[in-house]
């Protein structure tokens, strides 16, 4: 069992997200745990009153709702009865067993699961701390119900089950509820895993699910609220079936929570920048590309799709890399000059640039180097044209030529001569 606690500021995201796959036939609402009298079992509006009741008693605290799943192995045949002793156990264990709780089984998925829907605002008002709850709570539970019913083990489950996979564009024609939920499925992972800091290098990442998030014209309302929508796209890039409010999902999808994380994945994704030029600099040194097309499948096969932009003429202004072995995403400008779209069309050879820029040119620094660099030039030249060309040749060049020579001894730490005085 995959125990998944999630936590938010507002309760009737992930009580809105459950009832509207109760409405659609996408989920069953399994269990109504400690609501008082019997109207929470006749009325959607009677269960998400309770609750905002109970968040109503502490307004200092900025986290009151909790939205957890289990998800369960495929193959997995556990019926009602069993769910439901399971969902009590586990909300016992993480110290949410007094608290009201509405538990759904969906069946939209490929594995049974289950969403819970709580808050952690208790009704004398305080709350329950969810600081470290995985860890000190949620994993000694999950083992022991584990234990107790006979589950397939966590660690035992592939996880690559519970990816993200590209929407069917054919499924699209099913309608708003059905778009939303292919979009959530994969803004859910892409959000949480992968390291980018702008809108459009998430927009290099979504793209390869055939989902864009769009902020509309610069002149449309949308815009100029901050608004977001996610979009279907076809096998042609365009835009197809009913744009999705970002507001509309019970996670953060919004402008505002997409860039919130910029920071923090500008940081992450660092120590991967280094092999995304390496990977790209070993194209071109165990190949000779002819062309764009060319680097775009070497780099594929070793994890790193890049996303070319167009403009309406048909030329490639600039290029994304998005690394899936690390889950980061980097705009080519940011990686250097010889990684962006100009860079590596003048490496690939159009019109001569590369060639051109791989030969040598004594700079004035190298000229005065003197007998010692000239030697050196001749000794790779004469023995690496042999083997490899310009390319390999311009790269051990700038390896082997020694820096220019100057003291780093500052002015002020060098030992003057004292001048002798004349003796009288």
């Amino acid at each position: 069992m995959v125990a998944i606690i999630k936590s938010g500021s507002s309760i009737r995201r992930p009580f809105q997200y459950n009832e509207n796959k109760l409405e659609t036939g996408a989920a069953v609402l399994l269990s109504i745990q400690n609501y008082p009298g019997n109207s929470a079992e006749q009325s959607a509006e009677m269960r998400l009153k309770y609750m905002l009741k109970l968040t109503q008693l502490n307004g200092r605290a900025k986290v009151n709702a909790v939205h957890i799943s289990l998800n369960f192995a495929p193959g997995e045949v556990l019926d009602k009865d069993r769910l439901i002793r399971i969902s009590k156990s586990y909300m016992m264990g993480i110290g949410f067993g007094d608290q009201p709780y509405l538990v759904y089984q969906h069946t939209d998925a490929g594995h049974p699961h289950l969403h819970l829907v709580t808050t952690n605002i208790q009704l004398d008002g305080t709350r329950i701390p969810l600081h470290n709850i995985g860890k000190l709570k949620s994993e000694p539970t999950r083992k022991a119900i584990e234990n107790q019913f006979g589950l397939v083990p966590a660690e035992q489950q592939n996880k690559g089950e519970y990816l993200a996979k590209a929407v069917d564009i054919s499924r699209v024609a099913y309608g708003k509820s059905e778009t939303k939920r292919a979009i959530g499925n994969v803004l859910q992972h892409v959000l949480k895993n992968y390291r980018y800091t702008s809108l459009p290098e998430l927009n290099a990442v979504l793209k390869g699910y055939n989902i864009t998030a769009d902020r509309g014209g610069e002149e449309s309302r949308i815009f100029k609220n901050r608004g977001l929508v996610y979009r279907v796209l076809d096998e042609k890039g365009e835009k197809v079936g009913v744009p999705i409010k970002a507001s509309s999902f019970h996670f953060m999808a919004t402008l505002n929570d997409i860039e919130s994380r910029f920071g923090a994945n500008e940081i992450e994704r660092k120590s991967h920048l280094p092999e995304i030029r390496s990977a790209v600099d070993l194209t071109f040194l165990k190949s000779k590309p002819t062309s764009l097309d060319e680097v775009v499948k070497s780099l594929e096969r070793r994890g790193i799709a890049v996303v070319k932009r167009v403009n309406p003429d048909g030329r490639v202004y600039g290029l994304t890399y998005v690394d899936h072995r690390n889950r980061c995403v980097f705009n080519g400008s940011a990686l250097g000059k010889k990684y962006s779209a100009k860079g590596m069309l003048e490496r690939i050879g159009g019109g001569g640039n590369e060639k051109n820029s791989s030969q040598i040119s004594m700079n004035p620094t190298t000229k005065s180097l003197g007998n010692q660099a000239s030697d050196t030039h001749s000794l790779q030249k004469e023995g690496i044209e042999k083997s490899s060309g310009f390319r390999t040749y311009s790269l051990l060049v700038d390896l082997a030529t020694p820096d220019a020579g100057f003291s780093h001894v500052p002015f002020e730490w060098k030992k003057r001569s004292r001048r002798k005085k004349k003796k009288l």
